[in-house]
């Protein structure tokens, strides 16, 4: 069993393109309509036939709750409580920081130390924080 795809919610497929293509430098692997939305995929330059992350829109209004689609509900309660909807690993958390504010992106802190290496933590600017984290010691 291996992991193929796996998923980020977002408010908005084009924003989310530009932003996870143009500032973190992932590069499209499918981007194919699909009714209202796209089947829009980015998967790292350094694999492109690894893992996918699938844009997957958050307005899904099968499931509720209070009248609001659960995945965007789900979404901001994470966003709200600080948490990361999922973490990116990197070579060196500094440098990619840098690199990072240099192209406008809005982080919610310097990195620090965590247990098992250096995390800093990104807005995603599509409803999502992202943790880029670097392995250290024995992680």
């Amino acid at each position: 069993m291996r992991i193929l795809i796996t998923n980020v919610l977002v408010d908005d497929q084009a924003k989310a393109h530009d932003f996870y293509t143009g500032k973190l430098g992932f590069v499209v692997k499918n981007d194919v309509p699909a009714g209202g939305a796209r089947w829009l995929t980015v998967t790292s330059p350094e694999d492109t036939d690894g893992v996918e992350l699938l844009l997957e829109p958050n307005g899904n209004p099968g499931i509720q709750i209070n009248g609001e689609p659960a995945a965007r509900v789900y979404q901001r309660t994470l966003h709200e409580a600080g948490i990361p909807y999922t973490l990116f690993f990197v070579d060196d958390v500094d440098a990619e920081y840098a690199r990072l504010r240099g192209l406008g992106v809005e982080f919610q802190g310097e990195p620090q130390d965590v247990p098992g290496g250096r995390q800093a933590v990104l807005d995603d600017t599509c409803g999502n924080l992202i943790g880029l984290m670097e392995v250290t010691g024995d992680a």
